[in-house]
């Protein structure tokens, strides 16, 4: 693989994950309200905890919508070829990304792992795999010709640094209660 094309696969995979890395985000900002577990418990601990909300997981999802249909928009522009969404995938990344991401705090919770612990990898990547996983489901075809094996490694190996800067920025912003 030459210099370009790696940078090309880093470009289309960030490109094309923005619409998932977006929801978390803007869950942190909009979210609160009722628990999506609405307080259950399962073996003793919290199915999810309190850190996972309707309005959270919504607006998230919402905003990663609206992301993708802005970056299809801009993306026609641009000299050089990025993923184009459409509608399935525009939805099903988004939400697949608020899937994976309680997917993990239920399997925190497991673990014995309370709110705001660090669970590295899971952190980091359980986001993508529920955004990547409800995107095939949705969106076979797209996930097939977008996510090749280059864009998919360059998704793989980007992610968890820029979840860990941006973990970082919204810490220092006062936003998160953590740094990861």
């Amino acid at each position: 693989m030459t210099p370009r094309s790696a940078a090309l696969a880093v470009l289309r995979a960030v490109w094309a994950m923005l619409p998932a890395y977006l929801p978390n985000s803007v869950a942190v900002v909009v979210g609160g309200g009722p628990p999506i577990d609405g307080g259950r418990c399962f073996r003793g601990e919290r199915l999810l905890g309190d850190g996972k909300t309707w309005r959270g997981a919504v607006g998230g999802a919402l905003a990663g919508s609206l992301l993708a249909a802005l970056l299809d928009r801009v993306g026609s522009r641009l000299p050089v070829a990025v993923p184009r969404f459409g509608v399935r995938p525009a939805l099903a990344l988004p939400a697949g990304a608020m899937v994976g991401d309680a997917a993990g705090s239920f399997l925190k919770r497991r673990l014995g792992r309370r709110r705001g612990a660090p669970a590295p990898v899971l952190d980091q990547l359980g986001f993508v795999v529920g955004a990547l996983g409800v995107a095939r489901l949705l969106a076979p075809d797209w996930v097939r010709v977008t996510f090749t094996p280059a864009v998919t490694v360059a998704a793989l190996v980007v992610t968890p640094a820029l979840h860990l800067g941006t973990n970082a920025l919204a810490y220092l912003l006062g936003l998160k209660d953590v740094p990861w």
